[in-house]
């Protein structure tokens, strides 16, 4: 295959800058990254790497800045268009607005539209990778997952385990198992897709259940375990009631062998210090999801006590309690939560938990998220000066002042283009 370039402004930060501080930031402010059959070959300044690839086709991006695509560590795909649904905290608002709404895609024909949508929409805001929810419907995912191959994305997703709940969006601890692992067999290396165990949480699942879900994390070794942990106080409580004897919401976990090094628990906001070290040990991560924790009310997350036990944590939009797809919005949101929180998120590790971080507690760090050479050619193209703020704002500011207007005041509209695999996904509109 023919090598191609990108001449930009490049930014990646494949190491966490809490830990390498200004070491973990690559930055070529006349860059090259060169692409070969999907994958990086070369990313560095444009002076050093023209002559070397002299034969590759090259497209110039002036004034705008190439970084990694994002990677989404947490978001529901069947809650697009619940989206910026009115009131209630967690529970109340899953019974008033998602439940019904999940209940719709029993239809396969809903599930294709609305994961044409989702995926588009990823794209347009220059996410390349997510770790996705679906239903309880097995054809909810197969939905998801043709819609995101079709595209050349890498998804991981799985169907929802959920024998509790309302009498329409129930399984059953066979059906389940069995489900899933059809679901598995059916979707195992074909394209950039992987498979979650999901169960939804601890309360929508009975003992048998979870027990299955276990058995399944460890019967497939390529799977995550993707659920819901310690986001709202009334479902802590009600946690605390379904399982007297367990030591913390963690551990009405752990006890299933759910608890792991593919262990990834989004939100995470309310935990005991026993609960932490014991995710630092078993190497789990955490789906940081601001947007979504400030929307329902659920809490503050605190990034600090993650990074006080080497806890890995990623960005993840939650639509639809998320307010945005973007992960620009996102960053700026997640640095609202460390002020609240008396932390300041730096701009370059927001970048990060957005990129190689999440990527990361997903278990591929070897494949995305830093744009080194050997890894999968998905970047977005940012644009500085996408609308006349950003623009006035960003003229002739430092790079560190430029990412944080982006994340502070940036969206969708300052995507200039994504690509997925070195192919081009999403071209933005000219205004």
């Amino acid at each position: 295959m023919t090598l191609v370039a990108h001449r930009a402004e490049l930014l990646s930060i494949p190491d966490d800058p809490h830990i390498a501080g200004g070491e973990a930031v690559r930055h070529h402010p006349d860059g090259l990254l060169v692409i070969e059959n999907g994958h990086v070959v070369a990313f560095g300044d444009h002076a050093d790497l023209a002559p070397r690839f002299a034969e590759a086709s090259v497209t110039h991006w002036p004034g705008k800045i190439i970084v990694p695509g994002f990677v989404d560590a947490h978001v529901h795909y069947p809650q697009t268009d619940r989206i910026a649904s009115h009131g209630e905290q967690l529970l109340q608002w899953l019974d008033r607005h998602i439940f019904p709404e999940e209940a719709r895609f029993a239809d396969r024909g809903h599930a294709d539209a609305v994961a044409g949508f989702f995926c588009n929409e990823l794209l347009r805001n220059g996410t390349t990778s997510a770790l996705v929810f679906a239903t309880v419907h097995p054809q909810s995912v197969d939905a998801l997952f043709e819609a995101a191959l079709a595209r050349g994305m890498r998804l991981v997703s799985g169907k929802v385990l959920m024998d509790g709940g309302p009498p329409d969006l129930r399984d059953t601890p066979a059906s389940g198992r069995a489900e899933t692992e059809a679901l598995i067999a059916r979707w195992r290396g074909r394209g950039r897709l992987g498979y979650a165990v999901t169960p939804r949480f601890a309360l929508t699942s009975s003992d048998a259940q979870l027990a299955d879900a276990g058995a399944l994390v460890a019967a497939h070794p390529e799977v995550l375990l993707h659920t819901h942990l310690a986001e709202n106080h009334g479902e802590i409580a009600a946690v605390a009631a379904r399982f007297p004897d367990a030591a913390d919401y963690l551990d009405a976990y752990d006890r299933f062998g759910l608890v792991g090094p593919r262990s990834v628990f989004a939100h995470c906001i309310h935990l005991s210090e026993r609960a932490l070290h014991r995710m630092s040990e078993a190497g789990s991560g955490i789906a940081f999801c601001p947007t979504s924790n400030l929307f329902l009310g659920s809490g503050l997350f605190d990034i600090a006590a993650a990074d006080r036990h080497g806890i890995g944590v990623g960005l993840g939009s939650d639509v639809g309690a998320g307010t945005s797809f973007s992960l620009l919005a996102t960053m700026g949101e997640a640095y609202k939560v460390g002020q609240l929180r008396g932390t300041s998120l730096d701009p370059f590790r927001a970048l990060h938990l957005a990129t190689a971080g999440a990527a990361r507690v997903m278990g591929l760090a070897d494949r995305i998220g830093g744009l080194q050479p050997g890894q999968e050619a998905d970047f977005a193209v940012l644009d500085p000066a996408a609308t006349p703020l950003l623009a006035r704002r960003t003229a002739g500011a430092s790079l560190g002042e430029r990412l944080f207007a982006l994340q502070i005041l940036g969206d969708d509209r300052a995507v200039a283009a994504t690509y997925v695999a070195g192919r081009q996904a999403h071209l933005r509109s000219p205004v």
